[in-house]
């Protein structure tokens, strides 16, 4: 299949073959595509109520996850730099999934 990523440091960047690799075995499964649909109906439900508008650089956040639901109660919307800037999950301080090596 080659390879996935070429380059390094700050020029590393994927190939094709990457592209494909990463839709073929996480984006294509039913439950991605479910949480893509709920994200884009979001984001379409803000649009109509005026909150958002294309292009204006804004997110329409999930604040307790995306399988809480679209209600009004877990939506916000954040500039796209300050909810992507945001720690999550693997990435949070103490977190045992953040450790690349172990004792």
């Amino acid at each position: 299949m080659g390879k996935f990523w070429v380059g390094t440091g700050k020029n590393r960047h994927r190939t094709k073959a990457g592209y494909e690799h990463e839709y073929k075995e996480f984006k294509s499964g039913a439950k991605e595509q479910a949480k893509n649909t709920a994200r884009k109906s979001a984001r379409r439900s803000a649009e109509k109520r005026g909150l958002v508008h294309k292009g204006d650089g804004k997110d329409v956040d999930h604040i307790r996850g995306i399988s809480a639901g679209n209600g009004a109660s877990n939506i916000r919307i954040m500039s796209a730099s300050a909810n992507r800037a945001r720690k999550q999950g693997p990435r949070k301080r103490g977190s045992k999934r953040s450790r690349s090596w172990k004792w």
